[in-house]
């Protein structure tokens, strides 16, 4: 059945027909990267994230992966590895969603909704809920300081090895899904 393979190559093209800066591994329309803006009405506004997507045979019957390459301080996305843990994906996944909800959409709400309650960085959960003023200035500081367009451009140089991404997992609580997928 070549229906998972057409939606592939359809989803893909319209990211890349959209404004979104998308850069593919290989010339392969399951791996590529998305350059991806902090919402203006945050503070991460004004940063640039290079997120990888990995879309596996299965798709959209089954989610992508997807993971940060560079750093990001918020609750529900692992600092270390860009995991990101998003239930609406990770436990609610459709067919009928596309690469575009995920990037117009999703991460946005996630970015400007963050969970504290289900954390992938504790850190950043406690200090949100504790200290709301002191996430934001950290927060900031990330964007300042790892979410430029440098930044983005050096953080994809330097993973050529993109299995070390989707090889970790993480799961915040026992019956939810890896970190990784959305």
């Amino acid at each position: 059945m070549s229906t998972p393979r057409r939606r592939i190559e359809t989803d893909v093209m319209k990211l890349l027909m959209s404004d979104y800066e998308v850069t593919l591994v290989n010339d392969n329309m399951q791996e590529f990267y998305v350059r991806f803006h902090g919402p203006s009405d945050t503070p991460f506004n004004g940063g640039v994230w290079k997120v990888h997507v990995e879309l596996p045979d299965q798709y959209p019957y089954k989610s992508p992966s997807i993971g940060f390459m560079n750093k990001i301080f918020h609750p529900n996305i692992d600092e270390v590895s860009g995991s990101v843990c998003l239930d609406v994906i990770n436990q609610t996944w459709s067919p009928m969603f596309d690469m575009i909800n995920i990037f117009e959409v999703f991460l946005p709400q996630l970015i400007r909704y963050p969970n504290p309650a289900d954390p992938l960085n504790g850190e950043a959960a406690a200090l949100l809920m504790r200290e709301p003023t002191k996430y934001e200035a950290k927060v900031k500081d990330y964007v300042a300081r790892y979410a430029t367009k440098e930044a983005a451009d050096a953080a994809a140089e330097e993973s050529s090895d993109s299995d070390e991404m989707s090889s970790v997992s993480y799961a915040s609580s026992e019956d939810e899904a890896t970190g990784m997928e959305l």
